[in-house]
């Protein structure tokens, strides 16, 4: 007996970040987009909990208690008075610490495909919240498609999207730490006016429209400056990518993954291929979006 799981990987296509609260965090208007990048988890009955990876970085994931799907098995289990004895194997294909919600992607699965392994019962409502407990991407990891996240993301209010849109994802050497670019944000704006973060009117309308055009237009990321400063070499990245022929450019969420996006299919191979070439990065993939939030896969 397993269970399976595909979980897409995500860009923020605007993450608009506001002065850091007391608690630490920082109120954000995060506009999601899942894009077809996936991770696979397949849970199975075990004698104790387990974490095995595979895949492109799979080194790098790990595979202790603190990996975010052991998390999720664990917080699904508590609840249920459960015992979360589960082998989990993440096959690995989002970039890892690059920005596009690879372990937030791992805890959703995790928590579906052990509600479905084990029949909870549990309700949409309940599988949310505990998503938004391990962290402020995860519940868009459940949901996919394309949402308005605000408070620290994990509140979230679907997007209709009106078509298909054309990306690249250009993978850095090495990542970057979420908190420390979160850090450096703070370090850049200290002594300014931070304004309240809020969704913006012109991307909302491009993303219902499905108008790849404006779309590029209205993308932005307040944490791009901060990601820059801690790794300017993305800078190349970026430029390497608009040369190319990308219709826009920016750092995906807090990097150091770059996002590309492109006209079309043909405009996507043509501008990872560009960026292969540059040397500016470790890889570049083409993804399209939007893509479906986890799913469990059948036979």
């Amino acid at each position: 007996m397993s269970v399976t799981v595909r979980v897409p990987a995500k860009v923020n296509v605007q993450l608009a970040v506001g002065a850091p609260r007391p608690d630490g965090f920082h109120d954000l208007a995060n506009v999601f987009l899942a894009v077809g990048l996936y991770d696979e988890v397949t849970v199975s009955p075990a004698d104790e909990l387990r974490v095995t990876c595979s895949g492109p970085d799979a080194a790098k994931v790990p595979l202790d208690a603190t990996n975010l799907a052991a998390r999720a098995a664990i917080a699904l289990a508590e609840r249920h008075g459960i015992t979360p004895d589960v082998h989990l194997h993440i096959a690995k294909d989002v970039p890892v610490a690059g920005g596009m919600a690879g372990g937030s992607a791992d805890g959703a699965a995790a928590l579906l495909a052990c509600d479905a392994l084990w029949s909870t019962g549990a309700t949409r409502e309940e599988l949310l919240a505990i998503c938004a407990e391990l962290g402020s991407d995860v519940p868009f990891s459940l949901v996919g498609g394309a949402a308005l996240g605000v408070g620290r993301g994990e509140r979230l209010t679907p997007i209709d999207v009106g078509g298909s849109f054309h990306w690249v994802f250009a993978v850095a050497d090495g990542g970057l730490s979420t908190p420390a670019v979160y850090g450096e944000f703070d370090r850049l704006t200290a002594g300014t006016d931070v304004p309240v973060p809020a969704a913006s009117d012109a991307l909302l309308d491009a993303l219902r429209a499905g108008d790849t055009a404006a779309l590029a237009g209205a993308l932005s990321n307040d944490l791009q400056p901060a990601a820059l400063s801690l790794c300017p070499a993305l800078a190349d990245t970026l430029a390497a990518g608009t040369a190319a022929g990308a219709l826009a450019a920016l750092v995906s969420g807090s990097g150091p993954t770059t996002a590309f996006l492109v006209a079309d299919e043909e405009s996507a191979q043509k501008v990872a291929e560009a960026l292969i070439t540059s040397g500016t990065c470790r890889n570049a993939r083409p993804a399209v979006s939007p893509a479906p939030g986890a799913t469990i896969q059948r036979p």
